[in-house]
């Protein structure tokens, strides 16, 4: 997956019109694109900044049916996404794995009450259950959860569902849709829709980020999948239609791996405000999530807010024995959920609809939006079912529901860092043989090691420094300060490899550092100025 052979094959096709041209690079989109490729269609994908630089690499990490959402009601949604959940397992087994959940019990209600509960949560998963839920006594608890406060505690539900890396993903199914034949470009902006004489869209203007080169260029059929910027397209379309999402952000804390010290993770259905909060190991680090903020503007790097992070803490607090402080925070991250906006407003985003919803505009713009990571390859096919009729193209059957993503392996013949790199661990391990000083780590706290940092340019389209320690490797994400003190490296690593010079290296540590200083969490703020020498 190299930038610079998508662009010679964008110029190569001319005006040849696509089948259809994708806006937006998340999970969504990039499913599409998948979806698009494997159905033998014409299919571009054109992202403003990087493959899942916004929603999707900002998750719980979980694949789940959401219990939540039973416990609301939606019937419908649970089932969907258990049924896309196994697949996903199935079809991704180097990213996405089966993980315990254990619902510790303080009083007596809950223990039947959440066993009922997930006992039908079993039941929707049908054959692609993960393990059945059981209730298990106080002592069992404490065994699996060291760290639990045991003060009050009665018993515990212990329940299965699906944990992942999901930049990772998003990569893998990037290089999925590529292999088939579509074309992907990050670093390329969409800044209007082309119509013909009948007022309908038959392509875009997008610009080259990178050199500041526009095209226009043909398409049957556009889609509208920029999650919470959904509406700015819409705008570009109909500069008066009405905004479709009401945006929510959610919050995580990473810490040490010793605040839980389990390969089991907790789960808290009610807090004192009726939210959900997940205590989950991931990469060897904690991660605590989430909050459910509604606001009114986006970005794409949100801020996560005070109160949000005093909660996450306090809550946290009130079960692990060894309450988490400030101080202890590696990283702290928001992203925001496109949350299908309501027709009446509530002032709260929890009623509002995880579901996702597809519109066809009388210009023949398609836009989807809701929905969420687990439930990705469903919302491509129906999105393509929603295409083939639109741009008139010629039916095919949706592949997806078996196609192995890149990467696939069933067992990881590598440990970490290259685990999740699945079958092509193999590549980098080879890669270092034949170059040793490459095996060397970019920082003493985490695992990520030089050549990892060539993979990602030369396989993976990382294009920044934050490409590589946010998406490619995890750094950003997992310790902060640690991902800001490898940022010269990583630079110097990049520049040799893409023939760039000392200007380009210290602007990308520059730029790297203005985007992760709100990921540190010190000296009771989250905007913390820090500097580096490059």
């Amino acid at each position: 997956m190299k930038r610079i052979e998508s662009i010679r094959q964008l110029k190569e096709a001319g005006k040849q019109p696509w089948d259809l041209i994708i806006i937006g690079g998340g999970a969504t989109g990039l499913g599409i694109a998948m979806d698009a490729a494997t159905r033998n269609y014409r299919t571009l994908l054109l992202e403003q900044a990087d493959f899942a630089k916004g929603t999707s690499s900002r998750s719980t990490k979980l694949v789940h049916g959401g219990v939540r959402y039973l416990a609301q009601g939606d019937i419908a949604l649970v089932r969907e996404a258990l049924y896309e959940r196994g697949l996903l397992l199935n079809n991704a087994p180097h990213l996405a794995h089966n993980q315990q959940f254990i619902i510790p019990q303080y009083n007596w209600w809950q223990g039947p009450f959440y066993t009922i509960g997930l006992k039908i949560y079993d039941l929707l998963s049908g054959k692609l259950s993960l393990g059945r839920s059981r209730h298990i006594g106080r002592k069992e608890v404490i065994r699996r959860l060291p760290t639990i406060r045991p003060e009050g505690l009665k018993g515990g539900i212990v329940y299965h569902d699906g944990q992942f890396d999901d930049a990772r993903l998003a990569v893998n199914i990037a290089q999925t849709a590529v292999e088939n034949g579509a074309v992907l470009l990050n670093y390329f902006k969409v800044n209007g829709l082309l119509k013909n004489t009948s007022g309908k869209i038959c392509g875009v203007r997008t610009t080259d980020l990178d050199t500041n080169e526009t095209f226009e260029l043909a398409a049957k059929t556009v889609i509208n999948a920029t999650g919470v910027f959904v509406d700015e397209v819409l705008q570009l379309d109909n500069p008066a239609a009405p905004n479709m999402v009401k945006p929510s952000q959610g919050v995580h804390v990473v810490l040490e791996a010793s605040f839980l010290n389990s390969s089991s993770a907790i789960m808290i259905p009610k807090t004192d405000d009726g939210r959900v909060l997940f205590a989950v190991p991931w990469h060897n680090k904690v991660l605590l999530g989430t909050t459910d903020t509604p606001l009114d503007a986006h970005s794409l790097e949100p801020i996560a807010l005070e109160e949000e992070i005093s909660f996450i803490l306090n809550t946290a607090g009130k079960y692990l024995s060894r309450p988490p402080a400030r101080t202890d925070v590696l990283s702290v991250f928001a992203g925001l959920r496109p949350l299908a906006a309501p027709q009446k407003a509530t002032g709260s985003t929890k009623e509002i609809s995880r579901s996702h919803k597809i519109l066809v505009a009388p210009s023949g713009l398609i836009t989807i939006t809701g929905g969420k990571w687990t439930t990705f390859r469903r919302m491509a096919e129906d999105v393509m079912e929603q295409v083939i009729k639109t741009g008139g193209l010629i039916p095919a059957a949706c592949k997806t529901k078996s196609l192995r993503i890149h990467g696939y392996q069933q067992q990881p013949s590598a440990i970490a860092p290259l685990d999740v790199y699945g079958s092509e661990a193999a590549r980098i391990q080879a890669f270092v043989v034949v170059h040793p000083e490459m095996k060397g780590q970019l920082h003493p706290r985490l695992p990520y090691i030089k050549a990892q940092v060539i993979w990602a340019v030369q396989h993976e389209m990382a294009q920044t420094v934050e490409d590589v320690l946010a998406r490619r490797l995890r750094a950003l994400f997992l310790d902060a300060q640690a991902a800001i003190e490898m940022a010269p490296l990583v630079a110097g690593i990049m520049a040799v490899e893409m023939g760039k010079d000392n200007v380009w290296q210290q602007k990308q540590v520059a730029d790297f550092l203005q985007v992760a200083q709100h990921y540190v969490l010190k000296n009771g703020t989250t905007h913390q100025q820090l500097k580096i020498t490059v």
